[in-house]
């Protein structure tokens, strides 16, 4: 889990030498992890390292030992160092990870305390580093299980060795405790003195560093009350009928395994709607309540982004018990009690992507990984949303991995209809209307709970859209992938990629920084500034608004007495090549994308093909 680990008198002498450890350093990082070192990484290491090598030797430390870059639990985010050794008064493991930053000048950027502002760096304001070095400890506490039943294993230090006390004097505001300590270059006597009060110089740091690198991961029961404090007993997370009894099968199985030591898996299949991300959520805070371990996945950056922020208040600790199907690789077996995977038909084939290293290309798939992970890892789907070349979560495929090891499944559907005004009627329609569902489309028999049109003009659909909005109703508009997706211009204003005639808009963000006027890609579902942007399945997909604008694009369109599918006008990267992507699978992926973007709606749904015909088609079909 850390990219180098060694003695800190070994750790030293190499860093003395700043080409070598940087050298070392990125050599390291590109061959576990696929990745190339920024200069700015680079840079890092050189300028910090020597450093913190000769401070841990003035300190006397020279026995401890220092694992460099080390990866939080479940995620991507690497701490700078951890050093391990045993506690010089209580005896027992002790650890302390360091954030370092060659800051020379900084300030508070305004009153919240969390943010400054450092001098002559790009990017804006920065979180603070005693803030960050205590989310770290905070996060390793909480999911290192070694850890969760000492009282005192963890402190965390933000050395600003370049600063002076005017820099000590600037951020020093910000509250402070053994696991958030601020020094800079002024306080090196303190820093030393701070590390020798949590490190024995006298035993060797190995031991207690293979402890920490072999425990096994869990959240702990602090972070558990954490989330059911948060969670449980939201009303937004009241259930009926039948999602109730998926909770209650979920329980049932819980509690069955640890009475029998058992193992089961359960799939919990429903259309749009149908209220399975709010049994997710529930499911969270009742086995939190019970003190059993649970983590919620996704596949969906989107997804896991807006559940982290409505899940809790802005920046609980709740909020990392969210986390990516990919990120169960080398997950303890049975490790925790419940792994609850929402929009399970995201799963992919494998795990691996083009980092991955050869040597970890085992061919496993993810879905044996996820099952591996708990004793109850509990599916929630809907098979029609499979939208993307790679994605396998059918109640078919999961049932068949779970009978190949000889586990049973338990499969409860949720048959009531909470989108589209509730309107089973309405996701009947569409169903049918795509082929996925029944012989041929249907004629739309009006449901009052739901509004269908279809429009002539995407102006007409913008419009009537926007009035809605203006009535105080929730809106988006969203589109098949038919139009190129291109970059913001250097003057951060978007590129109106989405052409109609004379009517054009931009493509959603992409990646997680906003512009004026834009919210990042994970938030434009929900956030108003959404609005001003066309959306794609990827960041629809999981959400839901009042009023849906749907555009067909010119990838499928009705000819005659059938749909015809075209990829020559699909832009998707995903769906470029026919060696991936046969045409009878591009068929099915892009109704099924249709199927996501026309049931986002929860009062009504407007309707534009950019194919007269197909328009014509449409039309004929409603009253």
């Amino acid at each position: 889990m850390s990219l180098l680990r060694q003695r800190a008198a070994a750790f030293a002498e190499m860093s003395a030498q700043p080409s070598v450890i940087e050298e070392r350093l990125a050599n390291l990082l590109r061959s576990q992890t696929g990745h190339r070192a920024s200069p700015a990484e680079m840079r890092s290491w050189a300028g910090s390292l020597p450093i913190l090598g000769q401070d841990l030797i003035d300190a006397g430390l020279s026995n401890v030992e220092v694992m460099l870059e080390y990866r939080l639990p479940l995620t991507s985010k690497r701490a700078d160092v951890v050093l391990a050794g045993r506690h010089p008064r209580t005896g027992a493991p002790s650890y302390v990870v360091v954030e370092l930053k060659q800051w020379s000048s900084a300030t508070m950027f305004d009153e919240s305390g969390e943010l400054v502002t450092v001098a002559g760096m790009p990017g804006g304001p920065k979180l603070h580093p005693v803030a960050q070095v205590r989310h770290y400890c905070e996060y390793l506490g909480d999911f290192t299980k070694m850890l969760h039943d000492d009282a005192d294993p963890m402190a965390g230090a933000a050395y600003l060795h370049n600063a002076g006390s005017d820099v000590s004097h600037a951020l020093g505001g910000y509250p402070q405790s053994s696991t958030g300590r601020l020094f800079t270059g002024a306080d090196r006597g303190d820093f030393l003195e701070f590390l020798r009060s949590r490190l024995d110089p006298a035993v060797s740091g190995a031991p207690y560093a293979d402890q920490l690198l072999r425990s096994a991961v869990a959240p702990s029961r602090q972070l558990l009350k954490v989330a059911a404090d948060e969670i449980a007993g939201r009303e937004q997370f009241v259930l009926l009928d039948e999602q109730q009894v998926a909770v209650d099968m979920v329980l049932h199985a819980v509690e069955r395994a640890h009475r029998s030591d058992t193992k089961s898996v359960i799939v919990i299949s429903g259309g749009p709607g149908s209220g399975k991300s709010v049994i997710a959520l529930s499911l969270l805070g009742k086995l939190a309540e019970r003190g059993r371990t649970a983590i919620h996945a996704t596949g969906s950056r989107s997804f896991t982004v807006t559940l982290r922020k409505v899940s809790g208040r802005k920046g609980s600790r709740a909020s990392s018990l969210f986390k990516y199907f990919n990120q169960f690789i080398d997950a303890e077996r049975n490790g925790l009690d419940v792994l609850i995977l929402d929009e399970a038909h995201r799963i992919r084939e494998t795990s691996a992507n083009r980092y991955t290293k050869a040597e970890q290309r085992t061919g496993r798939a993810q879905v044996d990984e996820l099952i591996a992970a708990a004793r109850v890892p509990v599916f929630l789907l809907d098979q029609h949303q499979v939208v993307r070349p790679g994605e396998m979560g059918t109640i078919a495929e999961i049932t068949a991995h779970a009978s190949a090891i000889g586990l049973p499944t338990i499969h409860v559907t949720l048959d009531a209809q909470f989108r589209c005004g509730g309107s089973e009627r309405y996701i009947s329609w569409v169903e049918q209307l795509l082929g996925l569902r029944g012989a041929r489309p249907v004629p739309w028999r009006p449901d009052p709970p739901f509004q269908l049109d279809i429009v002539d003009s995407p102006d007409e659909l913008e419009n009537r859209l926007a009035a809605f909005r203006n009535a105080g109703y929730g809106a988006r508009m969203a589109a098949g992938y038919c139009w190129p997706w291109s970059d913001p211009r250097p003057d951060h204003s978007l590129v109106p990629d989405v052409q109609i005639g004379g009517w054009s808009r931009p493509w959603n963000l992409r990646g997680d920084r906003g512009l004026p006027g834009a919210p990042p890609a994970a938030l434009w579902a929900s956030e108003p500034e959404g609005f001003g942007q066309v959306g794609c399945v990827y960041t629809a997909q999981g959400f839901e608004y009042d009023w849906n604008g749907v555009i067909i694009g010119p990838d499928l369109v009705w000819r005659a007495d059938r749909w015809v599918s075209r990829r020559e006008f699909n832009k998707d990267p995903d769906f470029r090549s026919r060696n991936t992507v046969g045409d009878s699978d591009f068929d099915r992926l892009v109704r099924h994308v249709y199927k996501v973007l026309l049931t986002r709606g929860m009062v009504g749904t407007l309707i534009y093909s950019t194919d007269e015909e197909t328009r014509a088609f449409l039309r004929s079909l409603l009253p």
